[in-house]
């Protein structure tokens, strides 16, 4: 059985994956809205991910023994600037996203709760992961500096990255 803080800190990270999700999932919306296709389906597929990240916490804490409660969240941000305001927040929101990690391995630790921290460790893999692919993501687009090509090859090599993503892995 877990102890009570960390089912709580369990729980309070399962709003941040979730709101992630709601997060790339709005800002999808507005690459669509704006024409940025490539990268509308690159964050839609970002978005499932997030949610992926969320049930694996949520499976966590109920097979513990414990309970698993899905927060309400709050309305992610609807307007942005332009491709490279929407990557720099989405960038903003995984270095976030690293911080409540660290937090709740710290606590795991304090609490000498060693299983769940083995189980974290899964998550602050991820997390330099999409730390290192959003940073490439900025970089790339303030390269092209708003040239309407540069954006239009980005936003063809998202797609194709969000392509690659939603293929089923072999185990051959």
């Amino acid at each position: 059985m877990l102890k009570t803080e960390i089912i709580e800190k369990l729980n309070e990270q399962i709003q941040v994956e979730f709101y992630s999700a709601n997060l790339y999932l709005q800002m999808g919306s507005w690459c669509e809205a704006n024409n940025f296709t490539g990268a509308a389906q690159f964050l839609l597929e970002h978005a499932d991910e997030e949610m992926g990240h969320m049930r694996r916490i949520f499976t966590y804490i109920n097979d513990t023994g414990s309970q698993a409660i899905i927060p309400a969240l709050e309305q992610p941000p609807y307007i942005f600037e332009s491709l490279l305001n929407v990557f720099e927040e989405i960038y903003k929101h995984e270095c976030y996203v690293t911080s409540t990690i660290n937090e709740l391995v710290a606590a795991t630790t304090k609490a000498n709760d060693y299983s769940t921290l083995n189980f974290l460790q899964w998550y602050v893999a991820e997390q330099h992961e999409e730390e290192h692919l959003f940073m490439g993501i900025v970089e790339r687009i303030k390269m092209v500096d708003g040239s309407k090509t540069g954006l239009l090859i980005i936003d063809k090599e998202l797609a194709a990255s969000a392509a690659n993503r939603a293929q089923p892995t072999s185990t051959n």
